[in-house]
């Protein structure tokens, strides 16, 4: 076995290893929020002030900020225009994941409250395609780190975070294809929080 083979192999053991640990440890209800945001995005094809309030909530962040205050400002019709170009990008099955994680993201920074920061823009970017994207927070940023990867936090973060996130994938498929974006951010969540 050659060295570069050992070490994607004791990252595959790692983390697996650490989502076995999530699951074990962690409340299927948890994600009830995420599921059935995702389920109102897969089926009116765009995210409302409503659907992000409840993955404010989901991601445990602050909602008492003047970016809030200014994204209760505008009307719904609006945010969901915004939203549904961010649906069409990250869900296009033509376009590469990175390159669609890039582009949803890009579009999100027209809306008051995703201008910085991923965490609760990579919540919205799940919702859109969680069979395609991965959330991002800085345990996740920090397991990836654990794992010997490098990810600057510069502007585009994002795209750069799930292009790591695919290449992690690609390992994991070869010992189980069962495993979403969504499995390695819940392993890199758990490594991050160790």
């Amino acid at each position: 076995m050659t060295e570069l083979g050992g070490a994607r192999d004791q990252k595959w053991v790692q983390l697996t290893t650490a989502r076995t640990a999530y699951e074990q440890q962690v409340a299927s209800a948890y994600d009830e929020v995420l599921l059935e945001v995702a389920e109102r995005v897969r089926s009116e094809g765009s995210i409302g002030k409503s659907d992000i309030g409840a993955l404010l909530l989901w991601k445990r962040l602050r909602a008492d900020s003047p970016w809030a205050r200014r994204l209760m400002s505008l009307p719904d019709v609006e945010v969901r225009a915004t939203t549904a170009e961010v649906v069409g990008a990250v869900c296009d099955p033509h376009v590469l994941i990175p390159a669609a994680a890039r582009e949803g993201r890009r579009l999100l920074t027209s809306l008051p409250g995703f201008t910085r920061g991923d965490a609760l823009a990579s919540a919205v970017l799940v919702a859109a395609a969680p069979h395609r994207m991965a959330v991002y927070d800085r345990r996740a940023h920090r397991g990836l780190e654990l794992l010997g990867e490098t990810l600057s936090s510069s502007p585009g973060r994002y795209g750069r975070y799930m292009q790591l996130i695919d290449e992690l994938l690609v390992l994991a498929h070869r010992h189980d294809d069962s495993w979403l974006a969504r499995d390695v951010d819940l392993a890199l969540y758990w490594i991050g929080g160790a």
